[in-house]
């Protein structure tokens, strides 16, 4: 049984997509050649030495956190993330990444977490918005011309929406211009208003087209000075992106709902703390796997009664506490990122099945491991 590393890393770079990780992160295969075959698949938050103990020889460990990111200028083997791809190179063992990508992936860490805790995802707290790159074009023609105008911008490239072509919206109505001395009006004549029955159409084209469209359009016209209005369109936002927005099955209290937490998430000495009125009732949250204190704003924007996040520092959330009424549920880093790992084997599994064993690390890699109350196994 076995799966060749290529064709794992196609399905992962689908599922999360490197284009949605940000400009800083590093993802992707970090060791390994593409052309090996691989045994298995092991999943955790963290590469680190316990969990690559887990992972057996000519295996992969999918990683959710960057082994190599910030400063690094060497690997050799007397640096502790030296010797572990010394270590992971020389047993035949690879290491991939999926970081930011899998926090924007829709599914992704947000969904996990949301699941972990019996949340319906609604929306997407911070949706990222995929790069439009398309104008809208207004184009003002008399009717007897309006057809020969829209063959030459559709031949320029304009009025492609998926998987469609020559698309575009008209509506009739009357034109009004008057000439003056230089003019040479293709209708009507200098110094008197002239009133033409005209088509406004509406399409769409690459804003890399645009200087094409604007040479076939005015090659098309019959006006010497044609009447349009090119709009740069803002992209609508997708699914994908930070945080999710989701709500409980049945409302209930802040301090069972925090319960609810501490009972989804591993246990850590971290563990399970909030700051709001615990009676207050919840029934719509907003969740963010990992370090969420960024999207604290928003949060208090979204219209729920709680945001489950991790690392909230002490000045971000005193601010946020008075100035909203959104409870905080603040979880370890580790533990509010530990419910990806299973959506990420749920994602190799649907398509290789039985021939690539894939195991989720249950290793604790949060590095606090001393706690006044919850310390100890997960």
């Amino acid at each position: 049984m076995s799966a060749r590393l290529s064709d794992v890393i196609e399905v992962l770079d689908e599922a999360y997509p490197p284009r949605l990780a940000q400009s800083w992160d590093s993802v992707g295969l970090v060791c390994g050649d593409p052309g090996d075959e691989l045994d298995s698949v092991t999943i955790a938050v963290d590469a680190t030495p316990a969990v690559v103990d887990e992972v057996p020889e000519g295996g992969l460990l999918l990683a959710h956190h960057p082994l190599l990111l910030h400063g690094v200028d060497t690997v050799a083997a007397n640096t502790p993330k030296g010797a572990l791809v010394h270590r992971l190179i020389r047993s035949g063992r690879s290491l991939f990444t999926a970081h930011t990508n899998a926090d924007s992936a829709s599914p992704g860490v947000s969904d996990a977490l949301a699941h972990a805790l019996g949340l319906t995802v609604e929306a997407v707290l911070e949706p990222l918005s995929e790069p439009a790159d398309l104008d809208k074009w207004v184009i003002y023609v008399p009717r007897a011309n309006a057809a020969a105008v829209q063959a030459a911008v559709f031949e320029a490239g304009a009025g492609h929406i998926g998987d469609y072509s020559h698309c575009s919206w008209s509506v009739s109505g009357i034109g009004q211009f008057l000439p003056h001395d230089g003019a040479t009006p293709a209708v009507g004549s200098v110094g008197t208003v002239e009133k033409v029955d005209e088509d406004r159409f509406e399409v769409v084209a690459p804003a890399r087209a645009r200087a094409a469209v604007l040479a076939a359009m005015r090659a098309a016209h019959p006006y010497e000075e044609p009447a349009f209005d090119v709009f740069a369109l803002e992209p609508a936002p997708g699914e994908a992106g930070l945080g999710r927005i989701g709500t409980l099955a049945q409302p209930e209290s802040l301090r069972a709902f925090v319960s609810r937490v501490g009972a989804a998430l591993p246990r850590t000495s971290w563990g399970v703390r909030a700051a709001g009125a615990p009676d207050r009732v919840v029934s719509r949250v907003a969740v963010c796997g990992g370090a969420g204190d960024s999207l604290l704003s928003l949060a208090a924007r979204a219209d729920v009664q709680a945001y489950v996040t991790a690392d909230l520092r002490h000045h971000p959330a005193d601010e946020h506490c008075r100035g909203s009424d959104v409870a905080l549920i603040d979880v370890a880093h580790w533990a509010s990122e530990f419910p990806w790992c299973t959506q990420a084997a749920e994602v190799l599994r649907s398509r290789f099945g039985a021939d690539l064993p894939v195991h989720v690390s249950t290793t604790r890699t949060d590095p606090w491991n001393i706690g006044d109350e919850t310390c100890g196994d997960q």
